[in-house]
């Protein structure tokens, strides 16, 4: 195997990427100037030592607390559990959320040999019960995963005086009913608003 194979192989690897994004990849790194291809190396090989978990939320940080945690301003009786620590800044980004977060680092997934142990799930009922939460949001993806994770967690908070909601589902924002699924339409029913 020769160097770009090599690159190519590793490239594919990533999520979301396959063999022909990768082969795009490797040959734009090859045909960058050479200190962008040192740029990217020196990135990638120091990315493990820059970056931690933050020890309140779960989320990866280059200080630990996170800033977020750290963030008086921030409504500290809302917590927003989420999936991974992309779906952070994916909410973040969205600049219609004050409050803190909590990242379970996966779903309950038995087919995958995955279950609530090995999910941040204990740090989280913890949470809930020291910090002295008012809400927890669940914004995990509606998948079967998901949901069932949802459940779980319900189940586990339901003696806890914190509310458990979820993100609302349904239609995007200029979708089109036509190419909607079954369960999208049906979530939208059900989670329709007055207006």
């Amino acid at each position: 195997m020769n160097a770009i194979d090599n690159l190519v192989a590793l490239l594919s690897r990533l999520p979301g990427i396959g063999k022909k994004s990768a082969q795009r990849l490797a040959y734009h790194i090859l045909e960058a100037p050479r200190s962008y291809a040192e740029t990217l190396a020196t990135a990638l090989s120091t990315l493990h030592d820059s970056i931690k978990r933050c020890s309140v939320c779960g989320s990866f940080t280059e200080t630990d607390p996170c800033p977020i945690c750290t963030d008086k301003t921030r409504d500290a009786t809302l917590l927003c559990v989420v999936e991974r620590s992309q779906d952070v800044r994916v909410i973040e980004e969205s600049r219609e959320y004050g409050g803190r977060f909590h990242v379970l680092g996966g779903l309950i997934a038995p087919l995958d040999g995955i279950g609530p142990d090995d999910l941040a799930i204990g740090s989280l009922l913890a949470r809930v019960r020291n910090e002295r939460i008012r809400e927890v949001i669940l914004a995990l993806n509606p998948t079967v995963e998901g949901d069932t994770t949802s459940l779980y967690i319900q189940k586990m908070l339901k003696d806890m005086p914190a509310a458990v909601t979820r993100l609302a589902s349904g239609l995007p924002v200029g979708g089109d009913l036509e190419y909607a699924d079954r369960l999208t339409l049906a979530r939208s029913l059900r989670g329709r608003v007055t207006m």
